[in-house]
């Protein structure tokens, strides 16, 4: 399974990588605020870089439930100086986190390789001429209704059918547009208009969402549908319940991780692919 990114293929035939979140927002459910400098989220990208993030994801605009939409000349002002800070620091893959077309547009030219779209390029219909115009990698992500909507009563006949038939019109859709297929990544979304319910059984069913041979991308890390199994309340206490989420998803044949805590995420990785005799990551 390779993963065309700015004409390099990314090989995740058999080692798993972890992508982490970098907010630079006020109001992200997990570390909002934390990161809203360009001096701070640099820092922070440099320690999960340390710690083994092989992808950064970079986003300006909270998508937690019910969060308010921000303009795109501030989520430009948030993300552009992080991402030309970052290229400058590191050669790595940059992924911005974003709907919006001139967004994402500004975020190439400033060195990012991967969009990363919570509405699967739907939100902005000027996003597929931005991924047209480039040769970056996208991850198309399943989300019914949007953030300020997506949590009132979800509702699916069957989740899973659901997903899987988004992803396929997606696929259909963008190669028939002139986008190759072996640019795209595929997130179910977990936590994006799904009931606590439909989250797991999406979890249950992880290796029934592949189309045609893409890779998945799994973000679950320290979602409250977490807390809603095991009586957790805090955001800290989500952690371990996250990387065993983690390791599970590898087992499943998930390749590419979105975290918040990249070593221990990584660790689990690593663990579940020594079991299942891969070789190691060089």
């Amino acid at each position: 399974m390779n993963w065309n990114i700015n004409g390099c293929m990314l090989d995740l035939a058999e080692c798993g990588m972890i992508m982490g979140i970098l907010n630079t927002t006020p109001d992200s459910f997990s570390d909002g605020g934390t990161h809203a400098t360009r001096e701070l989220a640099l820092q922070h990208a440099l320690q999960m870089i340390e710690e083994g993030a092989e992808i950064i994801d970079i986003g300006g605009e909270s998508t937690r439930p019910g969060a308010p939409e921000v303009s795109a000349e501030e989520e430009i002002q948030r993300v552009i100086p992080v991402i030309e800070s970052l290229r400058q620091n590191w050669s790595g893959l940059i992924s911005i986190d974003t709907s919006k077309a001139i967004v994402a547009r500004e975020a190439l030219l400033a060195g990012a390789n991967i969009i990363n779209d919570v509405s699967g390029l739907r939100h902005d219909l000027a996003m597929l001429d931005v991924c047209r115009e480039s040769d970056c990698g996208i991850i198309i992500m399943h989300m019914l209704g949007n953030p300020r909507t997506m949590q009132v009563n979800p509702q699916y006949d069957d989740v899973v059918n659901s997903v899987r038939e988004f992803f396929e019109e997606r696929y259909q859709t963008l190669t028939q547009e002139g986008i190759s297929a072996d640019r795209l990544c595929f997130d179910p979304g977990i936590g994006f208009g799904k009931s606590v319910e439909h989250n797991w059984t999406l979890m249950e069913n992880l290796q029934r969402l592949v189309v045609h041979h893409r890779p998945i991308l799994l973000g679950v890390s320290k979602k409250s549908f977490i807390a809603k199994r095991t009586g957790s309340a805090g955001i800290e206490s989500r952690s371990w319940s996250t990387i065993a989420l983690t390791a599970y998803g590898r087992e499943q044949g998930v390749m590419l991780h979105r975290v918040h805590e990249v070593k221990s995420n990584l660790d689990a990785l690593r663990m579940c692919e020594a079991i299942l005799s891969a070789p190691m990551r060089t």
